[in-house]
């Protein structure tokens, strides 16, 4: 089970003046059950390519396979696929569009044909699972909540579904940091508990290195690189051709290794670092 994408190529505004290459023949895999992390620079493809997981945009060559089944099929096997990848765009926020709270996280389930009962439920463990709590918050319009509220609510909207694949574009862009860290905890507490398999599209290499078990680099519209975050993050020439860093302490360790220092380079926590550093020191010492 997994989403493999065959020689994807998107062109937008094709055959006018204006047209632009956005994806260039990418061949990759997002398996059930892992937390894939999608990096690259701005105008790198890698929003175009989130697109093509659901089928809100159709490739121009190649074809998205959901668990085996093509996207492009017309057939309720095509259908159901393509349902059970949900998208969390960028800002989601901005679209809420119902009365209340409770009935923008029902959109969705309410036209699956679901009983009334059912779909409260859903609506129910959505709010709770983005840590808003029922009873205060149903009956409230969604744009008299916060930022990071009304986030959330978008976000509830589309777990509500409860989709197999969850692709989330920027999640944390415009939250403070103690809003992203708790947005991306309850993320992976949904991937770990649930076994949904994520897709995190993300410029932060930080955040890729605590949460991420894969990482995908996308550079001028195609993957040039793929592989665990700790294998990917010392691919610095690489790193460095599509605009991107490796998370600071990554760097730090790199240029400590580069001094002399006989080290391994790939932590990504201050205990995990001093650890390596110390035992280095350690070993240095005792030669």
């Amino acid at each position: 089970m997994s989403i493999i994408l065959e020689n994807i190529s998107y062109t937008y505004m094709r055959d006018t003046p204006f047209e632009r290459m956005a994806l260039q023949d990418v061949t990759l895999t997002i398996p059930d059950g892992s937390f894939t992390a999608l990096a690259g620079h701005t105008g790198s493809g890698k929003s175009t390519l989130v697109q093509q997981l659901n089928g809100i945009l159709r490739p121009d060559k190649g074809r998205v396979l959901v668990d085996g089944t093509d996207l492009l099929e017309k057939s309720p096997e095509a259908k159901e696929a393509r349902r059970s990848v949900g998208t969390v765009f960028q800002y989601p926020e901005h679209q809420l569009f119902e009365e209340t709270v409770a009935k923008d996280v029902a959109f969705g389930p309410s036209r699956l044909g679901l009983s009334a009962e059912e779909t409260e439920e859903r609506v129910r463990t959505a709010l709770a699972f983005v840590g808003l709590d029922y009873e205060t918050f149903a009956a409230r319009s969604p744009f008299e909540l916060s930022g990071g509220q009304m986030r959330r609510v978008a976000i509830a909207g589309v777990l509500a579904l409860k989709p197999r694949y969850l692709v989330l574009d920027e999640p944390t862009a415009g939250l403070d940091p103690c809003g992203s860290e708790e947005l991306l905890s309850r993320v992976r507490e949904l991937h770990e508990k649930e076994g949904t398999a994520i897709v995190l599209v993300s410029h932060n290499m930080d955040d890729i290195a605590r949460f991420a078990d894969r990482l995908i680099v996308m550079h001028a519209g195609r993957a040039t690189l793929e592989g665990k975050p700790e294998e990917v993050f010392l691919a610095t020439e690489k790193l460095a051709e599509a605009g991107l860093r490796p998370p600071h302490l990554v760097e730090l360790l790199q240029e400590l290794k580069a001094a002399g220092l006989a080290l391994d380079a790939a932590a990504f926590s201050l205990e995990e670092a001093a650890e390596r550093i110390l035992g280095a020191l350690g070993r240095q010492g005792s030669c």
